[in-house]
């Protein structure tokens, strides 16, 4: 059996996820990075997808280069850290994931409390309330789908980063009480957790690490980034969103309460 007869192309993608019908998808974060990805992946299997971000350009631009795809792209501008409007954006969804993230890299010490509460707001506090907004749907209907896009920081933690660690250590334990919770209902709800991938975040934090780690920029990626990777490289937000869009699908019915590691080997350690 060749790889192409089991790994679907980008020409395949809508019978890969067996899409029975068009599925409303809310993505959050969706105007660059992984939830771009997330958003263009699911619409090609024929999903509604509203596309949530506080980026009006970058939802435009994604809704541009969803056009032609077999489902749609719906920009909606949204500050997750307007709770009740995030709760309100997510009634109706049959599938949500929750991507959306900040980043901040400081010792304690230094970290601003400021900031540190709008970490929580926008990556532990704001999903909460989506899955709260979500939740009277899906059960409505026996059926649903919650993916908690997270990170290796869930699992492990590391120095400098203590808000975004709270957080996604926060999201890991609520996807699982999710899990626990949306079982009767017909519910699945899960994490993702890459390493570190090629997106924005990513790059707008070398210059951060140099300065917590006392090293030039240019060491930051293979001395930090990559340090505790079997694999030595980023992992591409196509590839996070190829976990996601597994989780939707119906060989994942029996998937919940979980967390898909993609970390190229970090806690294997």
């Amino acid at each position: 059996m060749t790889a192409s007869s089991v790994l679907p192309g980008p020409a395949s993608h809508a019978a890969a996820l067996e899409l029975r019908r068009p599925h409303r998808l809310l993505v959050t974060g969706a105007a660059g990075g992984i939830g771009r990805a997330c958003a263009l992946r699911l619409a090609a299997a024929g999903a509604k997808v509203r596309a949530v971000d506080r980026d009006a350009a970058g939802l435009e631009a994604l809704a541009e280069q969803a056009t032609g795809l077999s489902g749609t792209v719906e920009p909606h501008v949204l500050d997750l850290t307007d709770l009740d409007a995030a709760e309100h954006a997510a009634a109706g969804t049959d599938v949500l994931v929750n991507n959306a993230g900040i980043q901040l890299v400081r010792p304690i010490e230094e970290f601003p409390p400021e900031a540190f509460h709008t970490v929580l707001t926008v990556m532990l506090e704001a999903p909460f309330r989506l899955i709260r907004g979500a939740l009277p749907h899906m059960y409505g209907q026996g059926w649903g789908r919650i993916v908690n896009v997270s990170s290796v920081h869930g699992l492990r933690a590391s120095a400098y980063k203590a808000a975004y660690v709270a957080a996604k250590h926060g999201l890991e334990g609520l996807s699982k009480t999710a899990a626990l919770e949306g079982a009767p209902h017909g519910v699945t709800s899960n994490c993702v957790n890459p390493a570190y991938v090629r997106t924005p975040l990513v790059e707008r934090q070398i210059a951060d690490q140099a300065k917590a780690h006392g090293i030039p920029e240019e060491r930051v990626v293979s001395e930090v980034l990559l340090q505790d990777s079997a694999l030595k490289r980023l992992i591409e937000p196509e590839e996070v969103a190829e976990a996601v869009a597994y989780l939707c699908g119906p060989h994942a019915s029996f998937v919940t309460g979980t967390s898909l590691v993609l970390d190229g080997g970090w806690t294997a350690h």
